[in-house]
């Protein structure tokens, strides 16, 4: 891990600003709750990809990930049919919900590596997240940096939830259970297109960092040029 000493570190909170500094072997999140430690809160991203990290105490929004059920697949179609999602996710096919079942079911019965977590905001299902060991899959492990990352992949399936910060708080959410899930990764790895500017952001935010530019086959033989992005789990997580 680079050396972060003396990174500037901000927490937002009702008004208030909480300024402090990353310390010697300190990640950005154990900055961040040690300088709102008088909040009783968790800290959570506004925006890591500057020089200044930004974090914020959301007294209104509680945003928590669960393990996808099959009985979740009726959302995960409709997710899958809204227009603002259908761009990006169509070398998939056509998101029937036989062919929403017959993706998704064997992920969620533990048939592949690919593991699926489903997105509440205040108890209200938003969204989902994918995630998997990057050299589980052979042909996506040779474009990455490191076989060994967890990969994810990730929608905010209600449009209602587009455009409000969700995203950095939705991966952040993923993050921390993904700590805890695989304390041997040191890395999480996300492609999205490299038209999709808002991902890219998202990811930013995030504490991710964009890395080199590929081709990745896609399942209807279209070729798609995606961006690497990777986060490096101790500077950020610790």
């Amino acid at each position: 891990m680079a050396d972060q000493t003396g990174l500037r570190v901000v927490v937002h909170d009702r008004g208030r600003d909480l300024a402090g500094v990353v310390r010697p072997g300190e990640s950005w999140a154990e900055a961040a709750r040690r300088t709102a430690a008088s909040v009783h809160a968790e800290p959570v991203p506004v925006d890591l990809s500057s020089e200044v990290k930004q974090f914020v105490i959301d007294h209104d929004r509680v945003v928590t990930i669960r393990a996808m059920t099959r009985g979740d697949l009726t959302d995960v179609t409709r997710w899958r049919q809204s227009e603002h999602v259908r761009r990006w996710w169509a070398s998939e096919g056509e998101p029937t919900p036989e062919l929403v079942e017959e993706r998704y079911a064997p992920c969620i019965d533990g048939l592949t590596p690919t593991r699926m977590w489903v997105v509440e905001v205040n108890g209200r299902s938003v969204g989902f997240l994918q995630d998997y060991r990057v050299g589980d899959y052979p042909d996506y492990a040779l474009l990455g940096p490191d076989p060994e990352a967890i990969g994810v992949d990730y929608l905010i399936g209600d449009p209602a939830w587009v455009g409000r910060g969700l995203g950095a708080r939705m991966l952040w959410a993923w993050m921390l259970r993904a700590r805890h899930r695989r304390p041997e990764a040191t890395s999480y790895f996300a492609a999205p297109d490299h038209r999709n500017a808002a991902s890219l952001r998202v990811l930013a935010k995030a504490g991710f960092t964009p890395g080199l530019w590929f081709d990745e086959p896609q399942e209807d033989g279209t070729v798609e040029t995606v961006v690497g992005c990777s986060l490096d789990v101790r500077q950020v997580l610790g």
